[in-house]
């Protein structure tokens, strides 16, 4: 060691200034000492280069252009590469080393939403069906990723899991209870893929089950309240007796059966008013897809009597010039009334009506909620919309709404027929 400084010391070392680096120009080698040089290409681009002998050979090491790394940036990198030297090792080789051990640290850092995508890979062969699948990518989705999605799996804790699941474990136990499940299988494949080290802190025995309450302790989420069928029209009646946008958007979707989303952003270009027809663009459907709803005579005089007056984007708009009715305003219009049922509830009670007092197919009434058919089988046949055969239930739904409490009134013909058809 003593020997191998002396020599470098005999030749000097730090011989180059600043200024004598940056008016460099003539092309070559200029020596800053202890193996240091600069190197100044024909086309006068400038770089540090560090020459050495080791075991009789003579070797030659980039250390980056001027533009990167600097005078004494390159005295540095010349100092560790001597110690290296001096030590029997080859600089070139230790730094090859270094990158190797810096990609495989690299490697083994993943995100969660790749721990999570890289588990499901492994899994779904196994997994009854597709369906299955699409329930793990579905409620990690809408609930892990967007908190824990493009964190490191690594740095997955205890407060980042219950960021994920406090949200949600009483609103959707049932839920909430699932995806902690994946998130703990998730986690324990990264574990033992090397991802990550120590406890799982999605695990629930003697851990969140100290900081979240048991799911058979939280109550069940009920269903909307629906109001009976059998009510509604007298309750129309009732309707129509205030005034006010939002009690005519209420009356409107009633008729239509549609989402309070739905019917609170509906805009003008959505409707054909001379064929009466209704079409939801997929953006704005809970099934990511476009629905065309058949309208009965009542529902499109309703947005015929608001064409003139509402001219701006909205068909219900809010009090505000530009906005939609509140997410509020339906219920609002039921609560001055002391009405105790939901907004959404009114669906149900479509549902109900179609199943004890029609003939209709099954997915019929459900494609006019504009729900998927849960059957796969069943949904691959089923091609068309059944738009036709929804226009006929549609126009008996309003007549039943048009109807008052204690009326009975028989199956229609089209009605026998639509149902058999």
């Amino acid at each position: 060691m003593g020997r191998f400084m002396g020599r470098i010391m005999a030749h000097g070392i730090n011989r180059l200034s600043a200024r004598a680096v940056e008016t460099a120009k003539n092309s070559g080698l200029i020596a800053d000492g202890g193996g240091l040089y600069l190197q100044v290409s024909k086309s006068g681009a400038k770089s540090w280069l560090y020459k050495f002998m080791l075991n009789g050979r003579s070797r030659e090491m980039g250390l980056g252009s001027l533009k990167a790394v600097s005078l004494a940036n390159a005295r540095e990198k010349a100092i560790l590469c001597r110690s290296s030297l001096a030590d029997g090792i080859d600089p070139i080789e230790a730094r090859q080393a270094d990158r190797s051990r810096a990609t495989a640290a690299d490697q083994k850092t993943i995100t969660f939403e790749d721990a999570a995508d890289a588990y499901i890979a492994a899994h779904e062969s196994g997994w009854k069906n597709a369906k299955h699948t699409s329930q793990w990518h579905n409620t990690l989705q809408a609930d892990a990723y967007p908190v824990a999605g493009r964190l490191l799996v690594s740095d997955i804790d205890t407060a980042v899991v219950m960021q994920i699941l406090r949200p949600i474990w009483a609103l959707k136990p049932e839920t909430a209870g699932r995806l902690r499940g994946r998130i703990e299988r998730i986690l324990d494949w990264a574990t033992v893929s090397g991802y990550r080290q120590g406890q799982n802190p999605a695990r629930w025995r003697g851990h969140l089950d100290n900081l979240l309450p048991a799911k058979s302790r939280i109550h069940s989420v009920r269903h909307h309240p629906a109001m009976p069928y059998q009510e509604i029209g007298d309750f129309i009646l009732q309707l129509r007796e205030r005034d006010g946008i939002a009690a005519q958007a209420l009356e409107f979707l009633i008729y239509t059966a549609a989402r309070t989303s739905e019917v609170r952003g509906a805009s003008w270009d959505e409707f054909d008013l001379d064929l009466g027809i209704w079409t939801i663009p997929g953006p704005r459907t809970k099934a990511r897809k476009e629905h065309r709803i058949p309208l009965a005579e009542r529902p499109l005089q309703i947005v015929r009597d608001l064409h003139g007056v509402t001219p701006e984007d909205f068909v219900f708009p809010g009090g505000k010039p530009g906005k939609a009715l509140s997410n509020m305003a339906l219920l609002s219009v039921l609560r001055r009334l002391e009405i105790k049922q939901t907004v959404h509830g009114f669906r149900s009670s479509f549902r109900d009506w179609a199943a004890e007092q029609t003939q209709f197919p099954r997915e019929v009434a459900e494609q006019a909620l504009a729900h998927t058919i849960g059957n796969k089988v069943e949904a691959a046949y089923l091609r068309s919309d059944l738009f036709e055969k929804r226009r006929h239930l549609m126009n008996l739904w309003a007549g039943h709404l048009g109807s008052r409490t204690g009326e009975v009134h028989a199956f229609s013909s089209l009605d026998r027929v639509a149902g058999n058809g």
